[in-house]
C-alpha cells in the first residue's frame, strides 16, 4: 500500500488497514456477540468475560478493569511498546508505507552511538560468557555457581559470565574491535593516569541486564572473594539508566504479564534463585531504591506488585519510601516479609519454593504493612501514637492527589482513633477549612455539588462512573460530534470545567481536534487521548454507543437543542447557586449593607430562573 502524506494522515491509514478483531484475537480468544466480539480480560484475571471489541468502532473495552482504547493502545499495553513502535509494527503487518522521519545530525550521531554500545556491550558478553564456560581460571566461578545452586540452563537463559581477575581481559580484547572511548563510555574500561587503559569488572560474575528490547545494555558484577563492593553496576551511559531499568524484566514479561503480578527482590541471585526454583515473575532494581520510573515501567505488564524484602530496618525502610511511588503511579503494592536472617535466596534454600509461595499469598497491602511496622516499633501508647502520627503524616503528604492523601488519612485515622485532617498538612485540607456548607442546599441546586476534581482518577483501571447529566452530555458529543462547535457556543465548555476530570480531559481534545481543522471522530479522538480515565472512558461509550439503534439527522438535531436548553438552565442554576452561597458567607460576618445589595442582586437571578425552568 503506497503512502504519501503527513503522520497524521498514515496513523489513519493503518488504523483503516488494521484489523482490530486479528491484531487482540492473537491474545484473546474472542466470540461474536451480536455486532461485538467478547472474550476474557488479558489485563486483569477474570473467569467472566466482559472484555468487549467494536470492530466498526476499532475499539475495545473491557467493563471489568475499565481498559479500552485502539488497536495501538491494544498492542501498546499489550506488549509494553511505545506508539511509534505501536505504529510501525502495524503498518509492516499491513503493508502501510510510512513517511520517512525527519532526523537532525545531532540525532543521528547519537543513534550511531547508542548502536555502537550496543555492539560493544554484545561482544563483552560474548567475551565473558565464553571464558566463564572454558577458561580454567573460571573454574572458580563456575565452582561458585554450582555451590549456590545455579544450573547451567540458567547460566544461560541470562548469558552469565566472568571477568577474571585481570587488569587488561576485556580492555586488550574489545579496543581490538571498538574505539576505546567507546568502550570506556560502555562503563568497561577505565583510562589509566599514565595512560593506557583498565578493566573495570576483574574477579566478578557478570549479570548482562537487558533492555525490554532484548538488548544488552549495561553489567551488574558480583565479587567471587570478600572484596569491595560486594555487587558493582555499569556507569550510566547513552543506553543505560539505573533508574529505568530493571534487572529480569526482559526475562520475566511474559510470566508477569500473565500472572498480572510481579514479585520485587533487591539482587540479581536472588531473583536468579527464585526463577530455578519456579518463580519467574520477579524483577530486581540495580543496587538503588525503587524509583518512580521502574514502578511506571511495571504497570505495563501488571496489576500488583509484592516487594519481597528482608524483615530487616533497612528492608522496612524501603519498603515505607516505596509507598508515594505506588501511590503515584496507580500500581497495587503489598509487603512480603522474610523471617530475620534470611534474604530470598537462602530462604528458598532453606524452605523451599513453596514457603516463598506461601508468603507472597499472604502478603499485606503495602500501607498495612507501614501501620504495623511502626505499631509494632512505637507501642500503641499516647506517645507512640504520637510518634506513628508524625510518620504517618509525612507518608500521606508524599501521595500525589487530593484523593489519595485523604484516602490514606481516613484510613489510618481509623486505626488510630483519630481525626483524619490531624494526618493532612493545613495546606492539603481544602475541604477541612472551607466554611461550612448548608446542610439542606435549595433542591434546585442539587446537582451543582459537583464532585472532587480528582473523581475517577483515584484508581487509573477502575471504570469511570459518572453523575448522570455529565454521562448523558458526553454521550451525546462523543456519538454526535458534529453538534461539538454548537454546544460549545451555547456554553458546553464552561459547563464541563466544573466536571470531573476525565469529562474535563475528553472535552479538551474534542475542542483541539475542532480548532486544528481536524476530524471529530470517535476513533480519532481516542488517539489523542493519552491513556487513561478518559480514553476508557470513551471507548466504553463507543462500545455502548454502538449497541443502540442510531438516530437520524433530525432526532439528533432535536437532541442538540435540548441539550442546549439544558446548558443555558444549568447556567443560571450556577450562577443562583454561587450568589446564594456567597450571601450566605456575607450574612455570617453581619455587614447589613453588602447582604442588602447581594439580595437585590440575586432576586433578578432568582425569577429569571423561574422563568428558565
Amino acid at each position: 500500500m503506497v503512502f504519501s502524506g503527513t503522520w497524521d494522515e498514515a496513523r489513519e491509514q493503518v488504523r483503516e488497514a488494521a484489523d482490530l478483531v486479528q491484531v487482540i484475537g492473537e491474545y484473546v480468544q474472542l466470540r461474536r456477540a451480536g455486532t461485538n466480539f467478547t472474550g476474557l480480560c488479558p489485563f486483569h484475571g477474570e473467569k467472566t468475560p466482559s472484555f468487549s471489541v467494536n470492530p466498526q468502532r476499532r475499539s475495545y473495552h473491557c467493563f471489568g478493569c475499565g481498559e479500552g482504547g485502539d488497536v495501538f493502545a491494544f498492542l501498546m499495553k499489550q506488549k509494553n511498546l511505545s506508539f511509534p513502535e505501536a505504529l510501525q509494527e502495524l503498518a509492516r503487518r499491513y503493508q502501510v508505507s510510512l513517511p520517512e522521519p525527519k532526523v537532525d545530525e545531532a540525532e543521528q550521531v547519537r543513534r550511531r552511538q547508542r548502536d555502537l554500545l550496543h555492539q560493544i556491550n554484545a561482544e563483552a558478553a560474548k567475551l565473558c560468557s565464553k571464558f566463564l564456560k572454558d577458561a580454567p581460571q573460571a573454574e572458580a566461578a563456575r565452582q561458585y555457581l554450582r555451590r549456590r545452586g545455579v544450573p547451567s540452563e540458567f547460566i544461560d537463559k541470562y548469558q552469565l559470565g566472568y571477568a577474571p581477575d585481570a587488569w587488561d581481559f576485556l580492555s586488550s580484547r574489545l579496543i581490538r574491535q571498538f574505539p576505546a572511548e567507546a568502550v570506556a563510555q560502555a562503563g568497561l574500561i577505565v583510562a589509566k593516569q599514565s595512560g593506557g587503559w583498565y578493566d573495570r569488572f576483574r574477579d566478578r560474575i557478570m549479570f548482562p541486564i537487558v533492555d525490554t528490547g532484548g538488548k544488552i545494555v549495561a553489567f551488574g558484577g558480583r565479587i567471587l572473594g570478600d572484596g569491595q563492593p560486594k555487587y558493582m553496576n555499569s556507569p550510566e551511559s547513552l543506553v543505560f539508566s539505573k533508574s529505568r531499568t530493571l534487572f529480569g524484566l526482559h526475562q520475566h514479561r511474559e510470566n508477569i504479564r500473565k500472572s498480572r503480578q510481579v514479585v520485587i527482590v533487591e539482587g540479581n541471585f536472588d531473583l536468579l534463585l527464585l526463577d530455578v526454583h519456579g518463580i519467574g515473575n520477579t524483577v530486581a532494581p540495580l543496587g538503588t531504591a525503587l524509583t518512580k520510573e521502574q514502578v511506571r515501567s511495571l504497570r505495563a505488564y501488571c496489576s500488583e506488585a509484592v516487594l519481597l524484602f528482608d524483615g530487616d530496618a533497612a528492608g522496612q525502610k524501603a519498603a515505607r519510601r516505596s509507598v508515594p511511588l505506588f501511590l503515584s503511579e496507580r500500581l497495587e503494592a503489598k509487603a512480603a516479609v522474610l523471617p530475620l536472617g534470611h534474604d530470598p535466596d537462602s530462604f528458598i534454600r532453606e524452605k523451599g519454593a513453596a514457603a516463598v509461595q506461601e508468603l507472597i499469598s499472604t502478603a499485606q497491602p503495602l500501607p498495612e504493612f507501614i501501620f504495623d511496622a511502626l505499631a509494632k516499633k512505637h507501642g500503641l501508647t499516647l506517645s507512640g501514637k504520637s510518634k506513628i502520627l508524625a510518620e504517618l503524616t509525612e507518608l500521606a503528604a508524599q501521595a500525589p492527589d487530593p484523593a489519595q492523601r485523604e484516602l490514606l488519612a481516613a484510613h489510618f485515622a481509623e486505626k488510630l482513633g483519630l481525626s483524619p485532617q490531624h494526618f493532612l498538612p493545613a495546606k492539603t485540607r481544602p475541604l477541612m477549612d472551607m466554611p461550612p456548607t448548608p446542610s439542606n442546599p435549595p433542591p434546585d441546586y442539587a446537582d451543582f455539588i459537583v464532585d472532587a476534581p480528582e473523581y475517577g482518577e483515584v484508581h487509573a483501571a477502575a471504570a469511570v462512573q459518572l453523575p448522570a447529566n455529565q454521562q448523558r452530555l458526553l454521550e451525546f458529543v462523543v456519538l454526535h460530534p458534529e453538534h461539538f462547535n454548537k454546544l460549545a457556543a451555547g456554553g458546553l465548555l464552561e459547563y464541563v470545567s466544573g466536571c470531573v476530570v476525565p469529562v474535563r480531559e475528553a472535552v479538551a481534545a474534542m475542542r483541539r481536534l475542532s480548532e486544528a481543522g481536524g476530524t471529530l471522530l470517535p476513533e480519532q479522538l481516542l488517539a489523542v487521548l493519552p491513556d487513561g480515565a478518559a480514553r476508557r472512558l470513551i471507548a466504553e461509550i463507543m462500545l455502548r454507543g454502538a449497541g443502540d439503534t442510531p438516530c437520524d439527522e433530525e432526532q439528533s438535531r432535536e437532541l442538540c437543542a435540548e441539550l442546549l436548553g439544558w446548558l443555558k438552565a444549568a447556567k443560571a442554576r450556577q450562577d443562583s447557586a454561587a450568589s446564594l452561597l456567597r450571601l450566605r458567607q456575607i450574612q455570617q460576618t453581619g455587614e447589613t449593607s453588602e447582604v442588602r445589595r447581594l439580595q437585590r442582586q440575586i432576586q433578578p437571578e432568582i425569577e429569571n430562573q423561574s422563568s428558565v425552568n
